[in-house]
């Protein structure tokens, strides 16, 4: 009977392991690690450490923010900030995984990987439209009538996402394009590390999951996992989960490096991977590489469409579901289509601005959620955090905005006088010393507060 109940846990294990991987791993997963490792040459190894701590750690702890809150959503997790800065930051999250950026970048990635390879040059641009809009399309409709058909799909796709890159990288690295002594690009002759960090920014896991955890929490609820065993059974399998995912990591990001044997440095990532696998396996491996992809995103993106459309009806009832889920379908169809480049270099001041903050949270949320005192160091922390994050903004932003006088000038005093700034980190010490201060100062005052009532 103790064996029986040994194997049945190893197996509820595995699936709660999948279910994390699944919610971690999508279209950015695949394409971010392997341009890097164009970009990185050389030093591929420490940029894939940064990479693996922004891509992977950050997002288990926002998973773990949630279930150890028990936050019935992203709304709730930021409450205690307070109701207005809640609502807000709900609203730029899902905007940025939304209809910003996340979602039209899964049909962007798609129809790189997919169609452009096959179309003549002629052609993308007509090409483009017609792909996102059949995409959408179909989003639409299937989040209107859910379909079985799209469980099926989210079921299989990891296994055969593992499959197909197991196969890549045995033969990639059986048969290497190159070696690893290349030069890096600029930001990786130095600090790799940290560049690499910032480039797992571009995953939006750690922001997502955040919104999205939730249905994470309820599907291991519904397997009757509770309080802390459900934050054990979390930390087990993400843990799992994690290990796997930062292995595919390194192997995509040495397979970027290794590629510049026989290719240059792309644009981006999705054109590296085809160019890659059709390297391999010609137009065959190139066609079923952008099916996979394709099916994996668009489960993404429906989920994605899905999410946005429930959380904006709940917290603006007077729009409906149906409503809400036409503009972020419709603004998500518009935004793909100024191509996935673009979309990429959009959205990094705003994951500037974003990671930060979410960070923060989440810091504060595993940490004194529970405490009576939680209320000053949750407002204290977020508010000290959003300053330095705002300037990461703004150093990021267009030119336009970045070499405007006064902002200038702002940013060189922030870049010189602020401990990592220049690197893109400067909120790590205000952050840091706003937690630690305000967990003190609140301590200290319950202490003064419990002593006074014994002294009564």
């Amino acid at each position: 009977m103790e064996q029986t109940d040994k194997r049945h846990n190893f197996w509820q294990l595995l699936v709660v392991s999948s279910l994390i991987f699944g919610m971690f791993f999508g279209s950015g997963n695949l394409i971010f690690p392997v341009h890097l490792g164009q970009m990185a040459g050389q030093n591929w190894f420490t940029a894939a450490l940064g990479f693996a701590v922004s891509g992977s750690l950050f997002p288990l702890l926002a998973i773990l923010a949630v279930v150890v809150t028990k936050s019935d959503g992203l709304y709730d997790l930021a409450k205690p900030v307070s109701a207005k800065y809640a609502a807000v930051f709900l609203v730029l999250v899902h905007l940025t995984i939304g209809p910003f950026f996340g979602t039209p970048r899964t049909a962007a990635t798609a129809y790189q990987m997919a169609a452009e390879p096959f179309l003549p040059k002629q052609w993308t641009t007509l090409g483009q439209w017609l792909f996102t809009a059949a995409f959408f399309a179909l989003a639409y409709v299937l989040a209107t009538h859910q379909n079985s058909l799209v469980k099926v799909v989210g079921k299989y796709l990891n296994a055969g996402f593992l499959a197909l890159l197991a196969v890549v990288f045995v033969v990639a690295f059986l048969k290497p394009m190159g070696n690893v002594a290349h030069t890096p690009t600029v930001a990786y002759q130095t600090n790799a590390s940290i560049s690499g960090l910032l480039e797992g920014y571009n995953t939006i896991d750690a922001v997502a999951l955040l919104a999205l955890s939730v249905t994470f929490v309820h599907a291991v609820r519904g397997l009757g996992y509770r309080d802390k065993e459900l934050t054990r059974l979390t930390a087990k399998a993400g843990t799992l989960s994690i290990v796997l995912e930062v292995l595919v990591y390194f192997g995509l990001v040495l397979l970027g490096t290794l590629s510049l044997g026989q290719l240059k440095l792309s644009d981006n990532g999705g054109v590296a991977l085809s160019q890659i696998v059709g390297h391999y396996f010609s137009n065959f491996g190139t066609a079923f590489l952008g099916v996979l992809v394709t099916l994996g995103v668009f489960t993404t993106a429906l989920g994605l469409v899905t999410s946005f459309a429930q959380d904006f009806h709940k917290l603006f009832p007077k729009v409906s579901y149906l409503a809400w889920l036409r503009v972020t379908t419709v603004a998500s169809f518009l935004v793909a289509n100024a191509g996935l480049d673009n979309i990429i270099a959009w959205s990094l001041p705003v994951l500037m601005l974003l990671y930060p903050m979410s960070l923060a949270l989440i810091l504060v949320s595993l940490t004194v959620a529970k405490k009576p005192y939680a209320s000053v160091v949750y407002k204290t922390t977020i508010a000290v955090t959003a300053v330095p994050a705002v300037l990461d903004m703004l150093a990021n932003a267009p030119a336009v905005v970045a070499t405007f006088g006064p902002v200038a000038a702002v940013l060189h005093a922030y870049h010189t006088y602020v401990p990592f700034a220049s690197l893109g980190l400067g909120w790590l010490v205000p952050t840091g010393l706003a937690f630690f201060l305000s967990l003190a100062w609140g301590h200290f005052r319950l202490v003064a507060q419990e002593s006074a009532e014994r002294a009564r």
